[in-house]
């Protein structure tokens, strides 16, 4: 495995930590989708969320600016395979971010509207 792979893992691995920290439960992590991955489903009560990590080791560029609208498009798109997969497709759903960088741990509620 890669360094970028293995410190990416180790992202997801931080965020994932944190949101049972805060009382969610982790229903799956890196769902392969059609088109894309969700890095962590997880459940905030009876709310299906979708967490996108993203990282980055430099002060230079911000995790947040690396999402794209296509990248949104395509969270959107493999979260609604996720739903039609889990035969839940009427579930509440809410799209979330943690970035992660030098500066620490950020986590973004409702980022993305679904």
């Amino acid at each position: 495995m890669s360094d970028l792979r293995r410190l990416g893992r180790e992202a997801e691995d931080r965020a994932a930590a944190y949101l049972l920290n805060l009382g969610y439960t982790i229903v799956t992590r890196r769902f392969k989708a059609k088109r894309g991955e969700i890095d962590i489903v997880a459940l905030d009560g009876e709310t299906v969320v979708f967490v996108e990590v993203k990282w980055r080791r430099g002060r230079s560029q911000t995790p947040e600016s690396a999402i794209s609208h296509d990248k949104v498009a395509l969270l959107r798109e493999s979260a609604l395979e996720y739903l039609y997969k889990a035969e839940n497709p009427e579930q509440m759903i809410r799209f979330d971010l943690v970035a992660i960088d030098p500066d620490g741990l950020r986590h973004y509620v409702n980022a993305f509207h679904g």
